[in-house]
């Protein structure tokens, strides 16, 4: 049958991705209040997909921020459920003016799609639709019971979806959750993500003086906010990249010795890594740990912005009563969002310099989660992505957090399969975001394989 569905896609590869283009035209992207009409409009066109492509019972789900959109189709007695996510909402386009091409037209370039939300993850997500869709056609049904659950707030933390995933087990219930929201380790080799790292997400808040002081008046004895929070943050980490924060590392659990091994036969360079990802004079981290290992299996500290004080055009000699600064902290197996929110705030109490007062308020925070390899979906992902791909699929973690996972995991008892098309240059977050527009037709195929295949 996989022959039947993959020539339905040949012969709709034109129209799939010129609805694939008007999806793509929205500009989605959920930070910003302006967008929200952009929001709504990009929701009902997945609603509409999905009523489209053959599914039942769809919703659209208001929130408090942005809304759901829920289908399903239950029609496959003794079969198992699929609950396949995905969501519509992008991030901003800025800087624009380093784009090549207009963020919201998309533009075929070098067999390269490029637009924002092309791979992250609208792309991505509608090949879950046009899967259905191919299904439907060849065989006028699905082969295992289908459940979506598409979100507008992935880039903004997910807190609607986190909420509502807890308060509807029932409505959700399913075998297994599907997630095309990673990548291919390399072109060409198929790959299934079975790890994710956690992720604390913070602010902290440093107050000096009452307010803003004349620094020639006051310059050498008033404490200075920035330079306050700056002196706290730098004594995180050591010259080599080792967090300092007492008890973070106790709980971490390293990765098995077999997972080690597989990594090290993965085609990876770490020369071309840090000159055509990283783009740096050198890479920095534990000496003692590999690259994989530590962008994969180890946890991070990182800080993302500074704000305070003055940085206009001109001179202001000003010492600055407040500053903030965005702070993350990765989370690998075994380490518990709780146990590392309360050494970081216990560290930053006891480190917070003299006449500086700090306070850490947690944005977001998600645990890190692991796949077991051997669990049948992920054995028939295995499977079918091979077969698409005509290797042996390989099995990696991925240094970046997807909180719905673990809530999937923690509230409906469900493991996920992280099969990702998307390729490690396509500029996710950043000017001139692309995908594959070969890979936006294997992924509909292999979606639609892997669901024949698991309900088998």
């Amino acid at each position: 049958m996989s022959q039947a569905t993959d020539a339905f896609v040949q012969n709709n590869q034109d129209r799939f991705l010129e609805e694939l283009k008007t999806f793509l035209r929205i500009p989605s992207i959920s930070t910003l209040p302006e967008n929200k009409p952009d929001i709504e409009r990009a929701a009902a066109f997945v609603a509409d997909g999905l009523k489209a492509a053959g599914m039942e019972n769809v919703e659209i789900i208001p929130t408090g921020r942005h809304p759901l959109v829920y289908a399903d189709w239950l029609h496959a007695p003794g079969k198992p459920t699929v609950l396949c996510y995905g969501h519509y909402d992008v991030q901003p386009a800025d800087p624009v003016e380093l784009w090549d091409s207009p963020p919201f037209e998309p533009t075929i370039r070098n067999g390269n799609l490029y637009a924002r939300g092309s791979v992250d993850d609208k792309g991505q997500m509608y090949m879950h639709v046009k899967a259905i869709e191919a299904l439907f056609g060849v065989h006028g049904k699905l082969p295992v019971n289908v459940k979506f659950l598409i979100e507008g707030e992935e880039e903004v933390g997910g807190a609607s979806i986190a909420s509502y995933v807890a308060a509807n087990p029932d409505k959700l219930k399913a075998d297994v959750a599907l997630v095309s929201d990673t990548a291919l380790y390399a072109p060409g080799i198929p790959t299934l993500c079975i790890g994710l790292r956690g992720l604390v997400y913070t602010e902290v808040e440093a107050t000096g003086p009452a307010r803003d002081l004349h620094s020639g008046l006051y310059g050498g004895a008033a404490p200075n906010a920035v330079y306050g929070l700056i002196e706290l943050l730098a004594k995180a980490k050591d010259a080599d990249g080792r967090i300092l924060i007492p008890g973070i590392y106790d709980q971490v659990e390293p990765p098995a010795p077999a997972e080690v091994k597989s990594w090290a036969e993965l085609p990876f360079d770490e020369r071309e890594f840090l000159e055509k990802e990283v783009g740096a004079s050198e890479l920095t981290g534990e000496p003692d740990q590999s690259v994989l290992a530590r962008v994969w299996a180890r946890p991070t500290f990182e800080v993302h912005g500074i704000a305070g004080g003055f940085a206009g055009a001109g001179a202001k000699t000003v010492i600055p009563a407040k500053a903030t600064a965005k702070v993350s902290m990765r989370l690998v197996p075994n380490q518990t969002v709780g146990q590392v929110v309360d050494a970081f705030k216990t560290w930053v109490a006891a480190n917070t310099p003299k006449g500086i007062r700090t306070e850490v308020r947690v944005l977001s925070a998600s645990p890190a989660v692991v796949v077991n390899p051997d669990h049948p979906a992920i054995r028939t992902a295995a499977q079918v992505f091979g077969e698409v791909l005509g290797r042996e699929t390989v099995f990696i973690r991925s240094g970046g957090s997807i909180p719905i996972v673990g809530d999937f995991a923690r509230h409906l008892g469900i493991p996920t399969v992280l099969m990702g098309f998307g390729l490690p240059d396509d500029a996710l977050h950043s000017p001139n975001e692309k995908f594959r527009v070969e890979n936006f037709y294997t992924g509909i195929r292999t979606v639609a394989r892997f669901l024949e295949r698991y309900g088998e």
